[in-house]
């Protein structure tokens, strides 16, 4: 008799169990619901946000209808029927930029095929506006063509990467043109950058190239990545306690590579009219998000050759001008803007550090530099 006592006293226990259960799963797909919504709204919200200065010229719209970003995909005049309700997803894609001249078109053309090869998206800044000698070239309607007489890699940087244009890359490399890649695979770099957390880095440079500033950027063959170098000859020592350019944290201008999160501080540390880039380089890591000696590195599993060639602004008849009979060195007066351009930089981070009383510094070492 007393078994079926003990089963009556149970079933209330399996009610209250069940009723509990439910709650939980009532109140787990309550949750999952409003989180879906407020990612929805999160998602419009990313594409107002970056115009809320102007949200009042943007009243007139909806906001679902606002796309603030774009892209540097070419789009078809038409499509497919059975294509056309297919949304464009773009993932996994990386972009290569490159201030060129006619010049350098076979080093160039040899660039660009191992970098189509692996999916990138190609645009070419032509500094001597010279865009119909490379229509010969099979890939050429493949890439973007921007033409614009004697000006930087830095002057197109600022003026056609805005962040809200190169939002779907995850990478951005910013090269010049007298680099050669015969020992180099994009894909392979993304694939190393990624693994190592590496938010701004370089391809080490081979050992024979032309040209070498800094000792960090030369190839250590043993290694996949350095972080760091050390040197104890010379003005400046580097050892262990160093923790800023040129011992680590930096990477030259002649080829770097950027996060997408990097890439958005960096275009904003560009000066619109300091076009050069000169001490660009020292402070790239304070866009490394986070700790410059970790997230900015050199590559040495995939290295490029400097040939260190100057074509914009070189020692041509085409481009050196006569003042009387007293010729004029293009590369002289450019390097003489360069040294300007460098000292009013200087000078714009020391004024903006000095004004800016909720700024902190990330890295203490660079206080008694500044």
């Amino acid at each position: 008799m007393g078994k079926p006592s003990l089963k009556i006293k149970r079933l209330p226990l399996m009610a209250v169990a069940c009723t509990v259960m439910l709650f939980v799963v009532y109140r787990t797909l309550k949750y999952q619901y409003n989180q879906e919504e407020i990612d929805k709204r999160r998602s419009i919200r990313r594409d107002v946000e970056p115009h809320a200065a102007h949200s009042g010229m943007l009243k007139g719209l909806p906001r679902g209808i606002i796309h603030a970003t774009s892209d540097l995909e070419l789009r078809p005049l038409w499509l497919p029927n059975n294509l056309r309700s297919k949304d464009n997803v773009y993932s996994n894609r990386s972009l290569l930029a490159v201030s060129v001249g006619i010049k350098q078109k076979k080093n160039i053309d040899a660039m660009v095929r191992k970098f189509l090869a692996g999916g990138f998206t190609i645009i070419l800044f032509h500094y001597d506006a010279n865009v119909d000698g490379w229509k010969d070239l099979d890939w050429s309607s493949k890439a973007i063509h921007i033409a614009a007489k004697n000006q930087t890699k830095w002057w197109f940087a600022k003026r056609f990467l805005s962040p809200d244009i190169v939002s779907i890359y995850d990478y951005i490399f910013l090269w010049d043109e007298d680099l050669g890649v015969e020992y180099f695979s994009p894909l392979r770099y993304v694939k190393i950058v990624k693994e190592e957390g590496l938010e701004i880095s370089q391809p080490a440079l081979h050992p024979n190239s032309t040209e070498i500033h800094h000792r960090l950027t030369v190839r250590a063959r043993t290694k996949k990545v350095h972080r760091r170098v050390y040197e104890l000859r010379g003005k400046t020592k580097c050892s262990d306690e160093s923790d800023g350019p040129p011992c680590t944290g930096f990477v030259e201008g002649m080829a770097p590579v950027f996060s997408r999160a990097a890439w958005y501080c960096t275009w904003h540390l560009i000066q619109n009219d300091l076009v050069h880039g000169w001490g660009m380089d020292m402070k790239l890591g304070y866009c490394a998000q986070g700790d410059r000696s970790q997230n900015v590195g050199v590559v040495d599993k995939e290295y490029v050759v400097h040939k260190a060639i100057p074509t914009l602004g070189g020692n041509n008849p085409a481009i050196t001008k006569k003042r009387g009979s007293t010729g004029i060195d293009m590369r002289m007066e450019i390097r003489r803007q360069s040294s300007w351009e460098l000292e009013i930089f200087k000078e714009r981070w020391k004024q903006a550090v000095a004004h800016d009383k909720s700024w902190v510094q990330p890295f203490k070492s660079d206080e008694s530099r500044i």
